[in-house]
């Protein structure tokens, strides 16, 4: 089996996302680390031995699954949000320093997507969320993966270092 540096890998989608939502006053340090580990901390160990390939190619497409929450907040979620707001951070600065290599790096911010993560809320809270959507749904999951084909094509070949938000009109 092939180790992650010896991989070719020309287009990237980290897409790792984890909540364990609790008021910040009431946090666990665990609940803080366990989501900064997943949702965060992953991306650079994913992310660094493929950029260096693909800087050698001179070609490549970085995608980062961010969130809405991450660019507005929500209550129970500092850790969640905090995650999601640094991967905007991170998507803007790779961009800079890869993009003379022919590499974007954007970053996708879903709304609320009718995945496991969000059939878990409870009705009433999944009602109240769809009231703050224009829309009046959640997303389905071939709403993100349309965004994240147009960004990993030459179409888009001159977007990088940008958030693309797919909420629905929420934000």
């Amino acid at each position: 089996m092939k180790s992650i540096e010896e991989l070719s890998v020309d287009i990237l989608i980290n897409n790792a996302g984890i909540t364990k939502d609790n008021l910040f006053i009431r946090m666990k340090a665990q609940e803080w680390e366990d989501v900064i580990k997943v949702n965060f901390t992953s991306i650079f160990y994913i992310t660094q031995p493929i950029v260096k390939n693909m800087i050698k190619k001179r070609w490549g497409r970085i995608i980062n699954i961010s969130s809405v929450v991450g660019i507005m907040g929500n209550a129970g979620q500092t850790n969640y949000a905090s995650t999601k707001a640094a991967l905007i951070a991170f998507t803007k600065s790779l961009a800079k320093e890869v993009g003379s290599r022919n590499i974007t790096v954007n970053a996708i911010a879903p709304g609320f997507i009718d995945t496991p993560m969000t059939q878990a809320l409870p009705g009433d809270v999944k009602d109240q969320y769809k009231k703050q959507i224009p829309l009046g749904r959640f997303g389905s999951p071939k709403d993100i993966a349309n965004c994240a084909v147009f960004l990993a094509s030459e179409e888009a070949s001159y977007i990088t270092g940008e958030v693309i938000n797919v909420n629905g009109g929420m934000l």
